[in-house]
């Protein structure tokens, strides 16, 4: 019994075109830049801005859909017209977290395994008791040493729990291990160890993209899921500016994969993207640079679906609000896989994020 219940597929469900799955997050980018672009209270000295009218040239724009195109562009420009956002509150979508603390370690347990617990209620280096949805999948045949984690933040070998989950987990200053050209391995790792971190504990996403794109070149992973730090780091050391730039960051890293991918015959038409974030922050001018249990309004979050098996619906409203516990049933049933149905108090997938075209 315990067998049919962890080779669980979705019963009822229409046949997936969708072969791979790309989880990517970036820890603590709020919904109102992803929904609105630039926030005109921050772009100035007091928010941390070292040449306000460069960064007024660079991202503001008259409409919020303008300003949001020009920070997000491929999010607006393909991800929202070939799939579906969530989290726009002014249009009545809500997206949040259920864990109540609206801090990392929390987060990424909800979102990676459906679930919030209140014993995991710090950002402490303990191994997650929970089963996440990548390490679920890693113990299933098709996905079996085709699952990765490329993370900044060195905190994710424990929230993965990588010895117990025998995942590929890559993350903070660890070298780089993964095959691919060993001259450009060594590169890579020796600017790893010459460059100076400016938060503790998180390397710069540069180097976590970079390892990345090097393990889909030549593993071929089927399951990815990609963790990038700076637009946290940025809003917490209270630099609006490197925080925009960031998110751009994270815009163009997410285009270059996707159309890597869209290159490549194991992944062209058969990969499904699930971007979204591990928590929400507090609103301008003050609680932008934070977020926590003080600080309710960062629960709210935002969730973006784009795949073959997504219909292009753009921005989505909904009857009451999805949670960042539906979003690893929602990877797994991309692939046609139940995680919720394996797994007690696992939250079902996001209805009409998956139904084909």
């Amino acid at each position: 019994m315990a067998a049919l219940v962890w080779g669980s597929v979705l019963s009822g469900a229409p046949a997936r075109r969708t072969h791979n799955v790309v989880l990517i997050t970036t820890d603590g980018l709020r919904w109102q830049e992803l929904f609105g672009g630039a926030d005109e209270q921050l772009l100035n000295k007091e928010a941390g801005v070292s040449d306000p009218a460069a960064l007024k040239q660079e991202f503001w724009r008259d409409t919020p859909e303008a300003r949001r195109e020009a920070l997000l562009p491929f999010i607006w420009t393909v991800t929202a017209k070939e799939g579906q956002i969530y989290g726009n509150m002014p249009r009545g979508s809500v997206a949040r977290v259920t864990n109540g603390h609206n801090f990392s370690y929390p987060g990424y347990n909800e979102l990676l395994s459906g679930k919030a617990d209140p014993r995991v209620d710090s950002n402490d280096k303990k191994p997650n008791p929970n089963v996440t949805v990548l390490e679920w999948l890693n113990g299933r045949a098709p996905y079996r040493g085709k699952v990765a984690a490329f993370c900044s933040w060195d905190v994710f070998p424990w929230i993965i729990n990588r010895e117990r989950s025998g995942v590929f987990v890559n993350a903070g200053f660890e070298p780089l291990t993964s095959a691919g050209d060993p001259g450009r391995r060594a590169m890579l790792n020796q600017l790893l160890a010459d460059t100076t971190p400016f938060v503790e504990g998180v390397r710069h996403d540069s180097f976590t993209f970079a390892a990345a794109l090097d393990h889909v070149r030549a593993e071929k992973p089927r399951v990815l899921y990609l963790s990038l730090g700076e637009t946290d780091d940025w809003a917490h050391l209270g630099r609006y500016d490197n925080y925009l730039r960031s998110a751009r960051r994270f815009d163009d890293y997410t285009r270059r994969l996707w159309e890597e991918m869209q290159g490549m015959d194991e992944y062209r038409g058969r990969t499904t993207f699930v971007i979204t974030t591990d928590h929400g922050r507090g609103s301008a001018p003050v609680e932008w640079k934070s977020h926590g249990e003080k600080i309710p309004a960062s629960e709210n979050i935002w969730i973006a679906v784009m795949g073959p098996d997504t219909k292009a619906l753009g921005e989505r409203t909904q009857t009451g609000a999805i949670t960042q516990s539906q979003v690893a049933a929602t990877a797994a049933a991309a692939l046609g896989e139940d995680f919720a149905g394996a797994i007690a108090g696992v939250a079902r997938p996001i209805a009409g994020a998956l139904g084909g075209r």
